[in-house]
């Protein structure tokens, strides 16, 4: 199993920023009023955020870290590196961090790279940053990190479109020789690979003129090879045995008391599955936060727009210990313990 300890770095502040555009699941064409009510009890969402056509996960990125800078007196000078999670970029190339590089105004010698990842992205991203941080040799870096992801849905898929809103989110990170560090527990299994998948246009698949033509899969549910395709049983399957591992593992590695985490923040996959996941932890319903009935599974934001929007009074005001736990497409998964106090977390902004 890959731990992975980073010391001498500090979590300064999380931000979030979503589209104004709210859409409730008993809206859609595809359910009854009494099938979206069976479908939010399942799965804990009634309503997404979603990005319109000319709003992408790289401006959701920008004003979240726009809002966290000024409210960290942060210069675009200052900033040494940042680092963009998502897997819905602006473009096939150039990477989007370049063009959020020059959008932020930030140094020409700030250190930036783009990572393909989506739900354990920030817990990925996290790791990779912290790393970078750790040596001292720059000082102050941004994760920025977040999908549009219902973009990648058909409409007309209620298998996967009802579940899926948009987010981006920015996290300050310093070099902090008095700090706590991180600790990561990270892992993957690629065997899983189709379990969640785009199939057409990459590389291996590239987009022909079949790739935009719909198929009926079942009763509601057609779409395209350029649409998400999303395995529901293998993915709870995967999520309910992998994270539950992950955590214990996480705990008796570096031997942190269950007693002494404050919070425990789970990608917003389900809340049918994650609360199988809690209960199986014998964690407290108070410990374990959820914001899939507003913004639904947001995907790489989810778990920093969690604690952005259910945990930012506590976490301004005292000091929090985290074990944060993202998992899902890749198939890939990790945990990190990570200590904030009075943590820099402007309310969530609109776009």
């Amino acid at each position: 199993m890959a731990f992975i300890e980073v010391k001498g770095v500090s979590i300064k502040g999380v931000s979030a920023a979503v589209p104004g555009l709210s859409q409730d699941v008993k809206d859609l064409p595809f359910f009854t009023n009494e099938e979206a009510e069976k479908f939010s009890a399942v799965t804990g969402v009634q309503r997404r955020r979603l990005a319109s056509e000319d709003v992408t996960t790289s401006d959701l990125c920008y004003s979240a870290a726009v809002k966290l800078m000024d409210e960290l007196n942060w210069k675009s000078e200052d900033v040494d590196c940042l680092i963009f999670v998502t897997q819905t970029p602006d473009y096939i190339l150039p990477a989007t961090s370049c063009v959020l590089q020059n959008r932020l105004n930030l140094n020409q010698e700030t250190v930036v790279m783009d990572i393909s990842l989506g739900c354990s992205g920030w817990i990925y991203g996290m790791m990779t940053i912290a790393n970078l941080l750790s040596s001292g040799a720059i000082n102050k870096g941004l994760l920025l990190v977040g999908d549009t992801i219902s973009k990648t849905c058909s409409k007309d898929d209620k298998s996967a479109y009802p579940l899926f809103g948009d987010a981006g989110t920015a996290t300050a990170l310093e070099y902090d020789t008095k700090s706590e560090g991180l600790k990561f527990h990270l892992a993957s299994d690629g065997s899983g690979a189709n379990a969640i998948m785009i199939p057409n246009g990459g590389y291996r698949n590239m987009s022909t003129e079949k790739s935009f033509e719909s198929t009926i899969i079942e009763k509601d549910i057609s779409r395209t090879p350029q649409n998400l395709v999303l395995d529901g049983m293998n993915v709870f399957s995967f999520g309910i045995s992998k994270v539950p591992e992950s955590i214990n593992a996480l705990l008796e590695h570096f031997k942190i008391e269950a007693d002494s985490v404050d919070q425990y923040l789970f990608h917003q996959a389900n809340l049918f599955m994650n609360e199988k996941i809690r209960k199986k932890l014998k964690i407290p319903v108070e410990k374990v936060p959820y914001t899939l009935k507003d913004f639904g599974n947001t995907s790489s934001a989810s778990i920093p727009l969690t604690l952005v929007e259910k945990l930012r009074v506590n976490a301004r005001n005292t000091k929090q210990n985290f074990i944060a736990c993202g998992f899902g497409v890749g198939l890939s998964w990790g945990s990190v313990w990570f200590s904030t106090d009075h943590l820099v977390c402007p309310e969530i902004v609109e776009i």
